[in-house]
């Protein structure tokens, strides 16, 4: 079928593609809409948020998709399209180019990201809108990866087995075995036991146990990420920026750190990790001030405090190493600083994905967040641009700011733009940033090229138990679900790592990104038009050919909203919207 389509349009005309609409500063992708920055606009965003409330989600779809070119008219560039992918074209069976509506320098490193791994349009085709995306879909998607699901026994473990026909070297071990304990010390037990070759997230008081053990070995993964107390401010009395100003000042997070956090870990002083350019630079954080958020609050009109409640999931994470311990500690805090009572509330994960994301929870909540790619925009856009509904209503004192700074190749010549942005979100308040927490892996001591990756994405192909054919890996959770262009949890996204593959990667450990199912993906001038040749000779697990048109259905799904195979798990298709912005008219 896809074969077909290159005999009739194997001249694609990018004339049309005119880069003239895509070029004003004033536009952005999803997570970016713009408002007018006047000063009216901009204090009652400031003052009273719960006044406005976020856009309703549209059904209405600009973009056009032939199989072989998915397109929204370039007029609508920074128009009713908010988005920041203009086309995806193919060329022939192994080009394929992007059209952006206006500069992204960190375009590779948002194509190597996990969700926007390919899949085979067929087999989009043939599972969308059935009941076989339940199914299979979401258990045993159909990839290029080194490994293939075997079996996905729910509760207990996901099993994968060596692809047979990888178009790179097979796996160190023919079998990959995952499964998962929420509690540290249960999973310290299984690798002491011999039961499993690897776990995630040692306990803070684990690192000196296994360092001890010969025959055990401790990785350390880099702090590139960030813990936060989250707040929507179209939930009272989190509509109050002087309330969320004293929360801020009213919680002690250097204890927090300095008691339930391992070595190598820091009290964030700005919401992203200092490691990545421009992360730190503007005003550090509020400093713990009880005297001061009390007198905040009164400002507010609670001096006697309030009541709320305080959400989290009962997952472990390199931000938030022990989870309950430190629920418990800021609910105490609360209520000895400033006298308010918090009710803790535990959800299911992703129960609490997707309420915390949709901006649903009407108290505080306890989140975080690690690298997907090692840029700032990853941070910062993604949490705070304008159409972003997990905090309520952004600030154009700040989204404004991210629009200009991420079409910026230049580090130094966007720090200024940085200064401000920060300086906005510290202000605003829209949420609390706690913590960049060290974090680190265990294996059993004859494991070569044991993995702690700072994006936490660790390729077990690549590692070796032993001398035994089976690898076993244990980390915090169970997958959600295994079509990873519509999650966002991270033991999801693991686990379809093994399995997919996208056009570029990370390397081994690292954050520099590396071609995978492509060669290369080459910019113009002014980085609004990536060309990308692809990687030929790679098959799909089902035995299809991998070739141009797998590229545009697989962004066609995630982006085109009036697409049949738009259908996800959650469908609230959060990357693809953050980062790339969905193809839609804007809601009214």
């Amino acid at each position: 079928m896809k074969r077909n389509l290159f005999s009739l349009l194997s001249l694609l005309v990018l004339a049309s593609l005119v880069l003239a609409a895509c070029g004003s500063a004033e536009a952005t992708t999803a997570p970016e809409m713009t408002e007018a920055a006047t000063e009216a606009a901009t204090e009652a965003a400031t003052e009273a948020p719960a006044e406005a409330t976020p856009a309703p989600i549209p059904d209405v779809s600009l973009a056009t998709f032939d199989g072989s070119t998915l397109s929204v008219p370039a007029e609508e560039c920074n128009g009713d399209y908010i988005g920041l992918i203009q086309s995806v074209a193919a060329v022939d069976a192994s080009t394929v180019v992007f059209t952006l509506c206006r500069p992204d320098p960190a375009f590779l490193s948002k194509v190597a990201f996990s969700p926007f791994a390919i899949y085979p349009s067929e087999w989009l085709e043939a599972t969308a809108g059935d009941t076989t995306r339940t199914s299979e879909g979401l258990e045993a998607p159909v990839g290029t990866g080194p490994y293939m699901v075997s079996e996905w026994a729910r509760g207990e473990s996901v099993t994968f087995v060596a692809n047979p026909d990888y178009w790179g070297e097979q796996p160190a071990a023919s079998t990959l075995v995952m499964r998962w304990s929420s509690e540290s010390a249960a999973r310290l037990l299984e690798l002491q036991s011999g039961t499993v070759d690897g776990i995630d997230n040692l306990g803070p008081e684990d690192f000196a146990v296994v360092e001890a053990d010969s025959s055990l070995q401790v990785v350390n993964r880099p702090a590139l990420n960030t813990f936060y107390i989250g707040m929507t401010n179209t939930f009272a009395p989190f509509d109050n920026q002087q309330v969320r100003q004293a929360i801020a000042m009213g919680i002690d997070r250097q204890r927090i750190v300095d008691t339930f956090y391992p070595a190598g870990s820091e009290v964030a002083s700005h919401f992203t990790p200092c490691a990545i350019p421009n992360a730190c630079v503007g005003d550090a954080w509020y400093d713990f001030d009880v005297d001061a958020a009390k007198a905040k609050l009164a400002e507010a009109g609670f001096p006697d405090g309030f009541a709320t409640k305080l959400y989290y999931r009962d997952v472990v994470r390199g931000y938030l190493p022990q989870v309950s311990n430190v629920a418990q500690d800021i609910q105490a805090q609360l209520k000895a600083n400033l006298n308010i009572d918090a009710e803790i509330v535990v959800m299911e994960s992703g129960a609490f994905i997707e309420a915390s994301s949709a901006g649903s929870l009407d108290g505080m909540y306890l989140l975080g967040w690690g690298a997907d790619y090692p840029h700032i925009t990853n941070f910062l856009d993604y949490h705070f641009g304008a159409s972003n509904p997990q905090f309520g209503v952004q600030s154009p004192t700040y989204t404004d700011l991210l629009i200009q700074g991420a079409q910026i190749a230049d580090p130094a010549e966007a720090e200024s733009i940085y200064v401000e942005a920060n300086n906005a979100i510290k202000e605003y308040v829209p949420m609390i940033p706690v913590a960049h927490g060290g974090s680190g892996t265990a294996y059993r001591a004859d494991v070569t090229n044991p993995q702690a990756s700072p994006l936490t994405n660790e390729q077990f192909a690549f590692s070796a138990p032993g001398d035994r054919d089976t690898f076993v890996w244990m980390q915090n959770a169970e997958p959600i679900s295994m079509f990873c262009a519509d999650e966002s949890d991270g033991e999801s996204l693991r686990a379809c790592d093994q399995v997919m593959e996208n056009l570029y990667g990370y390397e081994v450990n690292g954050t520099a990104t590396e071609p995978i199912l492509a060669e290369s993906c080459d910019p113009n001038e002014d980085l609004t038009v990536w060309t990308c040749t692809l990687r030929q000779g790679v098959k799909f697990h089902d035995g299809s050919d991998f070739d141009a048109t797998d590229v545009v259905a697989t962004f066609n799904m995630g982006l085109n909203i009036e697409s049949p195979t738009h259908v996800g798990n959650s469908n609230i298709w959060s990357y693809y919207d953050y980062l790339w912005g969905l193809m839609k008219k804007p809601g009214s």
